[in-house]
């Protein structure tokens, strides 16, 4: 029977381990017969649940202790107005955010910013068609702006931050939020380096429903009045994710890849692995002029790598073959067309081989 490996940019692969103690405890956990979806969110039992999440996670990323971790709903896009919502309200005049724009993620976030206060774009990687993140002496930022947003790794343009940056200088207390949501616990991070680090579940963390905030406290009740109760952080913050009903079941499976997470050394052992599985594929496609990356060598991403076939009348056959060899979720984004190879924490070394191994005997069928 063929191998099958997921590519899928999200949601994504979750590792097997994760899945398959899912199923035996789906019925029962741990002897509390009941399923995880069907318990009360503020009973004993989903509360340890809960718990361990947010303290794994906290270890898994060294988040220092002023900050909270919020388990929300809403997604990454929802994200991009609850930030605003939470941050325009800083400044006593009409606020001004300050935007690194990226690509495909960073210009859906200006454009929900914009319906709560001004937008600024520092630096844009537009003239390049997005394919490099903009020299940090290039960004023009506003004196006194309510926060700096970046997409740090965009998820359909294959462009990742290989720096965090600093912009106390030029912004005074204008916090850096990041959406991490497509490459959080891929590599180590510096959590005090940001203000708010953001990120929707179905990449690295776990099923759709699920979005994870963490937040610096003093940037907590600041929110404007128009925020529902559900979206204001520091609401949230107070009553420990559980103003509302939270994505119990996300949360569950978000535990358990924590720990998975650190059974196989933490973020440090991943970041290894996702440098050589990411490594190994642009050198292949830096090998052959039958495909091509066009990410600029510096902000390629080790998690999305979007790549084109020399002739595009083959898409429709590279994808019907590469799934009949078990290589599943290949083509890319419509926006940008070609195809894209997610290759998420759960992917291992083995599935970006087969792929290789697909790619180059594809190539010389059709040479």
């Amino acid at each position: 029977m063929t191998t099958i490996y997921n590519f899928s940019a999200g949601p994504a692969v979750l590792p097997k381990e994760v899945l398959q103690q899912a199923a035996a405890e789906m019925l029962d956990w741990q002897g509390s017969g009941m399923s995880v979806m069907e318990m009360s969110h503020r009973g004993p039992e989903f509360m340890s649940i809960l718990a361990a999440a947010q303290s794994d996670l906290r270890e898994l990323l060294a988040v220092p202790d002023n900050y909270k971790i919020l388990f929300l709903q809403g997604g990454g896009l929802g994200e991009n107005a609850i930030v605003p919502m939470n941050l325009m309200g800083r400044k006593p005049q009409l606020a001004t955010a300050d935007f690194v724009h990226t690509g495909s993620w960073t210009g859906k976030s200006i454009k929900e910013a914009k319906k709560y206060g001004n937008v600024n774009i520092a630096a844009s990687g537009e003239a390049s068609g997005y394919t490099t993140v903009p020299a940090r002496d290039s960004w023009k930022l506003t004196p006194d702006a309510a926060y700096v947003h970046l997409c740090t790794n965009e998820t359909i343009d294959g462009v990742e931050y290989q720096f965090a940056p600093d912009v106390s200088a030029e912004t005074g207390d204008a916090p850096i939020v990041a959406d991490m949501s497509s490459h959080i616990l891929s590599r180590v991070i510096d959590v005090a380096k940001y203000g708010v680090i953001f990120g929707g579940a179905q990449k690295n963390i776990g099923p759709a429903g699920l979005t994870i905030v963490i937040v610096r406290e003093d940037l907590l009740g600041h929110a404007l009045p128009i925020c529902p109760s559900a979206f204001d952080w520091k609401i949230v913050a107070d009553n420990d994710s559980m103003y509302n009903t939270p994505p119990t079941y996300a949360i569950y499976i978000a535990g358990l890849v924590f720990q998975w997470l650190k059974q196989h050394g933490g973020v440090t052992a991943m970041e290894q692995k996702n440098i050589a599985k990411s490594s190994l594929l642009y050198d292949y496609l830096d090998s052959t002029d039958f495909y091509a990356n066009r990410v600029e060598k510096g902000s390629r991403s080790r998690m999305n790598v979007p790549f084109y076939l020399k002739d595009e009348s083959l898409n429709a056959a590279f994808l019907t073959e590469a799934k009949a060899n078990g290589l599943l979720q290949l083509k890319g984004h419509k926006s940008v067309g070609g195809m894209r190879a997610s290759i998420y924490n759960a992917m291992p070394m083995e599935g970006v081989q087969a792929l290789i191994s697909f790619m180059q005997e594809f190539a010389r069928k059709h040479t």
